[in-house]
C-alpha cells in the first residue's frame, strides 16, 4: 500500500511540475516592438507573419482619411470607414483598430456583432441611440441602450449584438475603437437571411415563428 501511495505522489508531482512549466512558459505580452503584417508571406497563424523590420517604414503605421465625411446616400443612411490591419499593416498583433461612422438623419448601423472585439464608441457630432442585447448569462435578451450626445462615450461588451442610430435632426458622426486588429463584423439580418447557401426555410420559419412566405420576403433584399 505504501508503494502504491508513493507511486501516486510521484506521478502527481510530475504532473504539477509539468503544469507549472507550461504556465511559466506562457508569454502574454509582445515579444518585440511590433510585427508589421507581411501580406506576401503565405504563413498564416493568428494574424499575419512579420515583415522584416529592415523593410518597415512609417507608412506601415499610417492611415489617412478618417477626417473625410462619408457618403450616406444608401438605404441605411450610414457610411462606415473601418481601417483594420489590412489597411494599417502596423496594427498586426497589437489588438486594436478604429472606425468612423457618418450618419444621415435616422441613419442606422443595424444589429451586428464583432466576434473578436469589445468596442468603445464616442459621439463627435449629433445625437445617437446606441444599445446592445445581453446573452443568457443573467436576464436573457435584455436591451441596454442610451441616447448619446456630443462627447458621450458608450461601451459594447465583447461579442454582444449591438446597434447605433442617428435619432437627431442633423447629421451625426461617431468614432470607435475595438480591441482587435481585425474584429470582424457579423450583421444579424444579412447573416441569417442572406447566407450562401441559404439556411433551410423550415429552420428560419420555426426559429422566428413566421411562415415560409415571410422568410422569402425577408430574403429578397439579399439576393
Amino acid at each position: 500500500m505504501a508503494n502504491v501511495m508513493l507511486l501516486f505522489l510521484s506521478i502527481l508531482a510530475i504532473i504539477i511540475n509539468r503544469t507549472t512549466l507550461i504556465v511559466l512558459a506562457h508569454e502574454p505580452s509582445p515579444l518585440q516592438d511590433f510585427c508589421v503584417a507581411d501580406f506576401k508571406n503565405p504563413v498564416r497563424v493568428n494574424g499575419f507573419a512579420c515583415l522584416d523590420q529592415k523593410q518597415v517604414t512609417a507608412d506601415h503605421f499610417l492611415f489617412r482619411g478618417l477626417n473625410i465625411v462619408g457618403n450616406t446616400s444608401n438605404p441605411l443612411g450610414v457610411f462606415v470607414n473601418r481601417p483594420t490591419v489590412l489597411e494599417i499593416p502596423g496594427l498586426n498583433t497589437l489588438g486594436i483598430s478604429t472606425v468612423r461612422v457618418d450618419y444621415a438623419p435616422q441613419g442606422l448601423v443595424p444589429p451586428h456583432r464583432h466576434p473578436r472585439a469589445t468596442e468603445i464608441l464616442t459621439v463627435l457630432e449629433g445625437t445617437v441611440l446606441a444599445g446592445f442585447i445581453t446573452s443568457d448569462n443573467g436576464p436573457e435578451n435584455r436591451l441596454i441602450s442610451k441616447v448619446l450626445h456630443k462627447g458621450d462615450t458608450f461601451v459594447f461588451p465583447f461579442g454582444l449584438v449591438h446597434f447605433q442610430q442617428n435619432v437627431g435632426e442633423e447629421n451625426a458622426v461617431t468614432i470607435a475603437f475595438l480591441s482587435g486588429q481585425n474584429p470582424g463584423v457579423i450583421p444579424i439580418a444579412n447573416s441569417v437571411f442572406g447566407s450562401d447557401p441559404p439556411i433551410n426555410s423550415d429552420v428560419l420559419a420555426k426559429a422566428f415563428k413566421i411562415d415560409k412566405s415571410t422568410v422569402n420576403k425577408l430574403r429578397a433584399p439579399y439576393k
